[in-house]
């Protein structure tokens, strides 16, 4: 099992991770953040999550072991 790891220092807000993983990112626009929707990927939605990750502009996310 694998989770993602936000370097919020790095995240510019783009949303390109939410654009292409609804299901695990979430843009909170009130607080300017990036929610994570789940802790652990599930294996159905890992493909989805290397997408987000590889979309990211800044490469502010990563899957680490969960």
């Amino acid at each position: 099992m694998s989770g993602i790891e936000v370097d919020r220092a790095r995240c510019d807000l783009y949303g390109t991770c939410a654009e292409t993983a609804p299901d695990l990112f979430r843009l909170d626009e009130t607080d300017d953040e990036l929610v994570l929707l789940a802790s652990v990927v599930p294996p159905e939605q890992l493909d989805a999550a290397r997408r987000a990750i590889d979309a990211c502009p800044k490469t502010a996310l990563r899957l680490v072991p969960a």
